[in-house]
C-alpha cells in the first residue's frame, strides 16, 4: 500500500480559514457581507433570557391564591425594580389599619401570575451576548438573526491541548529554542496583552506569573498535568475544554511533561514573531474532535478565498507524523514504510503498523492508530 488516511494536525504558513461565528439565540447580526472585520469587532449580538424566580406572593401578602387577584398591582410582561409593589391589602376593614404591601425581591420582569397556586414567576434582566469575529478577515455570508461566515488566508497551527476561551493580541517568542523552559525572569510589563511563546514547557509558577503581568495567552510544547488541575482546582477528565476563566488561554502544541516543541511549529512562530493572532484553547479529545488553535492573518485579495473541498490527511512514505501513544508520546518522526500485511502487537491484536524514523536515525514500527499527520 502506497499510502493511507489518519487523523491530522495542520501546521502550515498558509491556508485559506472559514470561520462560522453563531448566536446562542436568534438575535441580531450587526455586520454585511463583504464588511472587513478584526477579531475583537463584534459581529452578532443577543440577550440571553435571565434567570427566573418562584415566588410565592399570596403566602407573603397573607391571603388565599383566589384571593390575589383584588390586591395584585402588575401583570405579565410589566418591567419591575425592587421598589415595585407586587401586591397590597387596604388593611383592617380597609380602613388601612395592618395594611400590607410586597415588593419584588429582584429587578427584572413579570413572567407569569397564577391564580391557582398563588405563585408569581419573576425573571431577573436579559444577559446581553455579543459575538465577536475572532479572526481579522472578511465577513463572507450573513445568515439574518443567527450568525456570520468569515474568511482569511493565515499562518495556522493545530495544538493538541489547550484551556481558555478565544483570545487575540501580538505573539512575543520568549523561547530561545524548541526545547527552551520559559524562566520566569523573561516575563515583564512587556508581556502584558501578549501571546507569549515558550519552548518545551512551562511550570505553574511561571503561568502564575504571567497572569499577574496580563499576559493574554502562552503556547508552550508540554504542561504538567498535575499544574493543570493546581489551575483549575479540578480534574479536566474528557470533557470539553475552553471555557475556563483563569485569566489566559494556554495551549500546548505537543502533549503533557516536558516535550520540545516541533522545530517547524517553533519556527513558524518565530517567522510571526510581533505579528496579531488569534487563538483559543478549546479542545475535545473524543468523537467530533476540536483542536485548539493558533491563527496568524495575512494580507491576501478577496478572490484568493476560493473554498476548497475538505479532504482527509494521506499517510504515505515520507508523511511527517506525531506519536500519540507511549512510549514515544510527543515525537515527530518521518514515515519511511506502509506494510500490506496485519502486524501483531503487545496487545495480541493483530493491526497494521508503519515504519517511522526519528531526527536521529532510530527507527520504530508502530501501529498506525497511534500517530497523526502533521499537515503542511
Amino acid at each position: 500500500m502506497g499510502q493511507a488516511y489518519s487523523a491530522g494536525l495542520t501546521v502550515t504558513d498558509s491556508i485559506i480559514l472559514r470561520k462560522e461565528r453563531i448566536l446562542p439565540l436568534k438575535g441580531k447580526v450587526t455586520v454585511t457581507k463583504g464588511t472587513k472585520v478584526k477579531g475583537e469587532d463584534v459581529v452578532a449580538e443577543t440577550l440571553l433570557p435571565g434567570k427566573v424566580l418562584p415566588f410565592n406572593l399570596a403566602n407573603k401578602l397573607g391571603v388565599t391564591p383566589s384571593q390575589l387577584d383584588k390586591y395584585i398591582k402588575i401583570k405579565a410582561g410589566d418591567q419591575i425594580t425592587k421598589k415595585t409593589v407586587l401586591a397590597e391589602n387596604t388593611g383592617l376593614f380597609g380602613l388601612g389599619i395592618f395594611k400590607s404591601e410586597v415588593r419584588s425581591p429582584i429587578v427584572g420582569e413579570v413572567e407569569n401570575i397564577s391564580s391557582v397556586t398563588g405563585q408569581v414567576l419573576l425573571r431577573e434582566p436579559r444577559i446581553p451576548v455579543q459575538v465577536k469575529a475572532f479572526i481579522d478577515g472578511i465577513v463572507t455570508d450573513v445568515m439574518p438573526e443567527v450568525g456570520v461566515v468569515i474568511e482569511n488566508k493565515s499562518a495556522y497551527i493545530q495544538g493538541i491541548f489547550g484551556i481558555g476561551d478565544e483570545t487575540t493580541g501580538e505573539l512575543k517568542m520568549l523561547a530561545d529554542s524548541p526545547a527552551d523552559e520559559l524562566d520566569a525572569g523573561k516575563i515583564d510589563e512587556s508581556c502584558k496583552d501578549k501571546i507569549i511563546v515558550a519552548g518545551s514547557f512551562i511550570p505553574y509558577h511561571v503561568i502564575d506569573i504571567a497572569i499577574k503581568h496580563g499576559v493574554r495567552a502562552i503556547i508552550t510544547g508540554g504542561i504538567d498535568d498535575q499544574d493543570i488541575k493546581k489551575l483549575l482546582g479540578y480534574d479536566i477528565g474528557v470533557a470539553i475544554t475552553g471555557h475556563e476563566n483563569i485569566g489566559i488561554t494556554i495551549i500546548c502544541t505537543e502533549g503533557f511533561g516536558k516535550i520540545t516543541m516541533a522545530q517547524k511549529t517553533y519556527d513558524l512562530l518565530k517567522k510571526f514573531d510581533g505579528k496579531r493572532a488569534s487563538v483559543h484553547g478549546h479542545t475535545q479529545i473524543r468523537a467530533g474532535v476540536i483542536r485548539p488553535e493558533i491563527i496568524i492573518p495575512l494580507e491576501f485579495e478577496e478572490n484568493e478565498l476560493v473554498s476548497k473541498p475538505a479532504t482527509l490527511p494521506i499517510l504515505e512514505i515520507g508523511t511527517l507524523v506525531r506519536i500519540i501513544r507511549q512510549p514515544h508520546f510527543g515525537s515527530i518522526a518521518r514515515v519511511t514504510a506502509l506494510p500490506e500485511e496485519l502486524t501483531k502487537v503487545e496487545s495480541e491484536t493483530l493491526v497494521r503498523i508503519l515504519e517511522a524514523e526519528f531526527d536521529d536515525g532510530t527507527k520504530i514500527l508502530i501501529p498506525r492508530a497511534n500517530v497523526e499527520v502533521i499537515e503542511s
